[in-house]
Protein backbone atom coordinates (compact mmCIF):
# COMPACT_ATOMS: atom_id res chain seq x y z
CA UNK A 1 0.00 0.00 0.00
CA UNK A 2 1.29 3.50 -0.78
CA UNK A 3 1.48 5.47 2.04
CA UNK A 4 -0.32 9.11 2.06
CA UNK A 5 1.14 11.75 3.88
CA UNK A 6 -0.78 15.36 4.58
CA UNK A 7 1.31 18.11 5.32
CA UNK A 8 -0.56 20.87 7.23
CA UNK A 9 1.81 23.45 6.11
CA UNK A 10 1.39 27.42 4.74
CA UNK A 11 4.56 28.18 3.82
CA UNK A 12 4.41 27.16 0.15
CA UNK A 13 7.96 26.85 -0.28
CA UNK A 14 8.69 24.75 3.09
CA UNK A 15 5.82 22.63 1.22
CA UNK A 16 7.23 21.75 -1.74
CA UNK A 17 10.66 20.60 -0.09
CA UNK A 18 8.99 18.36 2.08
CA UNK A 19 6.67 17.44 -1.28
CA UNK A 20 9.46 16.99 -2.95
CA UNK A 21 11.41 15.05 0.10
CA UNK A 22 8.64 12.66 1.13
CA UNK A 23 8.13 11.83 -2.41
CA UNK A 24 11.49 10.54 -3.11
CA UNK A 25 10.71 8.66 -0.34
CA UNK A 26 7.60 6.95 -1.91
CA UNK A 27 5.10 8.64 -0.19
CA UNK A 28 1.79 10.44 -1.28
CA UNK A 29 1.94 13.78 -0.33
CA UNK A 30 -0.76 16.36 -0.30
CA UNK A 31 -1.94 19.52 1.89
CA UNK A 32 -5.26 20.94 2.72
CA UNK A 33 -7.07 23.22 0.19
CA UNK A 34 -8.03 25.75 2.26
CA UNK A 35 -6.64 26.30 5.65
CA UNK A 36 -10.45 26.68 7.32
CA UNK A 37 -10.87 23.44 5.91
CA UNK A 38 -8.46 21.36 7.04
CA UNK A 39 -10.91 18.46 8.21
CA UNK A 40 -12.58 17.92 4.94
CA UNK A 41 -9.12 17.44 3.12
CA UNK A 42 -8.20 15.34 5.42
CA UNK A 43 -11.48 13.41 5.39
CA UNK A 44 -10.96 13.21 1.65
CA UNK A 45 -7.48 12.11 1.62
CA UNK A 46 -7.63 9.34 4.05
CA UNK A 47 -3.38 10.06 5.00
CA UNK A 48 -2.15 7.11 6.98
CA UNK A 49 0.51 10.44 9.08
CA UNK A 50 -0.09 13.86 9.42
CA UNK A 51 2.29 16.45 9.35
CA UNK A 52 1.26 19.37 11.15
CA UNK A 53 2.47 23.15 11.72
CA UNK A 54 2.17 24.93 14.73
CA UNK A 55 1.86 28.32 13.39
CA UNK A 56 -1.60 28.36 10.69
CA UNK A 57 -4.05 30.98 9.18
CA UNK A 58 -7.39 30.71 11.23
CA UNK A 59 -6.73 28.52 13.74
CA UNK A 60 -3.47 26.74 14.75
CA UNK A 61 -2.52 23.76 14.59
CA UNK A 62 -3.20 22.41 18.04
CA UNK A 63 -6.76 23.07 17.22
CA UNK A 64 -6.80 20.71 13.98
CA UNK A 65 -4.73 18.09 16.38
CA UNK A 66 -7.55 17.98 18.48
CA UNK A 67 -10.02 17.67 15.84
CA UNK A 68 -7.91 15.11 14.13
CA UNK A 69 -7.86 12.98 17.37
CA UNK A 70 -11.84 13.13 18.18
CA UNK A 71 -12.27 11.12 15.05
CA UNK A 72 -8.64 9.24 14.14
CA UNK A 73 -5.67 7.75 15.41
CA UNK A 74 -3.49 8.67 12.64
CA UNK A 75 0.00 9.05 13.85
CA UNK A 76 0.63 12.97 14.04
CA UNK A 77 4.00 14.79 13.85
CA UNK A 78 4.19 18.39 14.40
CA UNK A 79 6.89 21.06 12.76
CA UNK A 80 7.76 23.91 14.55
CA UNK A 81 10.14 27.05 14.51
CA UNK A 82 9.05 27.90 18.25
CA UNK A 83 11.12 26.40 20.75
CA UNK A 84 9.38 26.87 23.56
CA UNK A 85 9.35 23.73 26.20
CA UNK A 86 5.35 24.38 26.12
CA UNK A 87 4.48 24.23 22.46
CA UNK A 88 6.05 20.04 22.49
CA UNK A 89 3.75 19.39 25.91
CA UNK A 90 0.52 20.72 24.16
CA UNK A 91 1.37 19.22 21.13
CA UNK A 92 1.53 16.05 23.27
CA UNK A 93 -1.14 16.76 25.61
CA UNK A 94 -3.41 17.01 22.43
CA UNK A 95 -2.28 13.15 21.18
CA UNK A 96 0.49 14.17 18.54
CA UNK A 97 3.17 11.12 18.40
CA UNK A 98 6.53 13.26 18.19
CA UNK A 99 8.01 17.01 17.40
CA UNK A 100 10.49 18.19 15.51
CA UNK A 101 11.76 21.78 15.33
CA UNK A 102 13.12 23.92 12.35
CA UNK A 103 15.27 23.82 10.86
CA UNK A 104 15.42 19.85 10.70
CA UNK A 105 17.78 17.65 8.38
CA UNK A 106 15.68 15.79 6.38
CA UNK A 107 17.17 12.21 7.45
CA UNK A 108 16.40 13.11 11.28
CA UNK A 109 12.53 13.49 9.81
CA UNK A 110 13.00 10.56 7.32
CA UNK A 111 14.12 8.74 10.36
CA UNK A 112 10.77 9.89 12.46
CA UNK A 113 8.46 9.17 10.13
CA UNK A 114 9.64 5.68 10.00
CA UNK A 115 9.58 5.25 13.62
CA UNK A 116 6.35 6.52 13.67
CA UNK A 117 4.41 4.48 11.09
CA UNK A 118 6.20 0.97 12.11
CA UNK A 119 4.68 2.13 15.63
CA UNK A 120 1.18 2.64 14.46
CA UNK A 121 1.19 -0.23 11.60
CA UNK A 122 3.03 -2.91 12.82
CA UNK A 123 0.59 -4.94 14.50
CA UNK A 124 -2.06 -4.44 10.86
CA UNK A 125 -3.48 -1.70 12.58
CA UNK A 126 -5.88 0.62 10.46
CA UNK A 127 -6.79 4.35 10.08
CA UNK A 128 -10.32 5.43 11.03
CA UNK A 129 -12.80 5.71 8.11
CA UNK A 130 -13.54 9.27 8.11
CA UNK A 131 -15.88 10.94 6.28
CA UNK A 132 -16.78 14.83 5.77
CA UNK A 133 -20.25 15.96 5.14
CA UNK A 134 -21.55 19.33 5.07
CA UNK A 135 -19.34 19.96 8.33
CA UNK A 136 -19.78 17.45 9.93
CA UNK A 137 -17.42 14.71 10.44
CA UNK A 138 -18.61 10.86 9.94
CA UNK A 139 -16.54 8.54 11.89
CA UNK A 140 -16.96 4.72 10.30
CA UNK A 141 -15.12 3.07 12.88
CA UNK A 142 -16.72 4.56 15.90
CA UNK A 143 -20.22 4.81 13.98
CA UNK A 144 -20.78 8.29 14.73
CA UNK A 145 -21.52 11.48 13.37
CA UNK A 146 -20.03 14.77 14.82
CA UNK A 147 -20.34 18.32 14.09
CA UNK A 148 -19.14 21.65 15.68
CA UNK A 149 -18.76 19.58 19.01
CA UNK A 150 -21.97 17.63 18.94
CA UNK A 151 -22.78 14.61 18.22
CA UNK A 152 -25.86 12.56 17.18
CA UNK A 153 -26.52 9.20 18.93
CA UNK A 154 -27.43 6.70 15.88
CA UNK A 155 -28.85 3.44 15.80
CA UNK A 156 -26.52 1.21 13.54
CA UNK A 157 -29.42 0.66 10.98
CA UNK A 158 -29.32 4.79 11.41
CA UNK A 159 -25.78 5.00 11.03
CA UNK A 160 -25.57 2.83 7.92
CA UNK A 161 -28.00 4.64 5.94
CA UNK A 162 -26.69 7.53 6.03
CA UNK A 163 -23.27 6.41 5.00
CA UNK A 164 -24.66 4.66 2.10
CA UNK A 165 -26.25 7.50 1.25
CA UNK A 166 -23.31 10.61 1.69
CA UNK A 167 -21.30 7.95 -0.14
CA UNK A 168 -24.00 7.90 -3.34
CA UNK A 169 -21.90 11.39 -3.77
CA UNK A 170 -25.20 13.26 -4.87
CA UNK A 171 -26.81 10.50 -6.25
CA UNK A 172 -30.13 8.93 -5.96
CA UNK A 173 -30.29 5.34 -3.91
CA UNK A 174 -33.84 3.91 -4.63
CA UNK A 175 -35.79 1.98 -1.46
CA UNK A 176 -35.26 -0.83 -2.91
CA UNK A 177 -31.51 -0.54 -2.46
CA UNK A 178 -31.34 1.02 0.65
CA UNK A 179 -33.28 -2.04 1.88
CA UNK A 180 -31.60 -4.33 0.34
CA UNK A 181 -27.95 -3.19 2.12
CA UNK A 182 -29.95 -2.72 5.55
CA UNK A 183 -31.34 -5.90 5.45
CA UNK A 184 -30.13 -8.53 3.72
CA UNK A 185 -33.42 -10.33 3.85
CA UNK A 186 -35.92 -7.67 3.03
CA UNK A 187 -38.83 -9.97 2.31
CA UNK A 188 -39.28 -9.53 6.42
CA UNK A 189 -39.26 -6.04 5.94
CA UNK A 190 -41.98 -3.71 4.51
CA UNK A 191 -41.93 -0.06 3.09
CA UNK A 192 -42.53 1.40 6.53
CA UNK A 193 -40.14 0.39 8.77
CA UNK A 194 -37.41 1.79 5.89
CA UNK A 195 -39.59 5.06 5.96
CA UNK A 196 -39.64 4.69 10.08
CA UNK A 197 -35.82 4.68 9.90
CA UNK A 198 -35.58 7.53 7.79
CA UNK A 199 -37.82 9.68 9.78
CA UNK A 200 -35.68 8.89 13.13
CA UNK A 201 -32.62 9.62 11.07
CA UNK A 202 -33.87 13.01 10.11
CA UNK A 203 -34.79 13.99 13.43
CA UNK A 204 -31.55 12.95 14.67
CA UNK A 205 -29.67 14.99 12.24
CA UNK A 206 -31.94 17.98 13.28
CA UNK A 207 -29.89 18.95 16.30
CA UNK A 208 -26.94 19.06 13.79
CA UNK A 209 -28.88 21.18 11.16
CA UNK A 210 -28.40 18.41 8.69
CA UNK A 211 -31.63 17.12 8.90
CA UNK A 212 -32.85 19.30 5.14
CA UNK A 213 -29.60 17.46 3.49
CA UNK A 214 -31.24 14.24 3.16
CA UNK A 215 -34.18 14.37 0.99
CA UNK A 216 -36.95 12.40 -0.95
CA UNK A 217 -37.14 11.77 -4.63
CA UNK A 218 -40.06 10.72 -4.95
CA UNK A 219 -40.87 7.37 -6.70
CA UNK A 220 -37.06 6.92 -7.02
CA UNK A 221 -35.51 6.96 -3.81
CA UNK A 222 -33.44 9.21 -1.53
CA UNK A 223 -30.47 11.12 -1.53
CA UNK A 224 -27.58 13.25 0.81
CA UNK A 225 -27.03 16.38 -0.57
CA UNK A 226 -24.04 18.38 -0.15
CA UNK A 227 -25.20 21.87 1.05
Amino acid sequence: MDMKIFVVEDDDALYEALKSGLESWSFKVSRPDRFDEVMRSFSEEQPQLVIMDVVLPKFDGFHWCREIRAVSEVPILFLSSRDHPMDMVMAMNMGADDFIQKPFHTDVLYAKIQAVLRRTYAYGETVSDVLEWNGAVIDMKRGSIRKAGQEADLTKNEFYMLVVLVQSNNEIISRHELMQKLWEDEQFVNDNTLTANMTRLRNKLEPLGLSEAIVTKKGLGYMAMTL
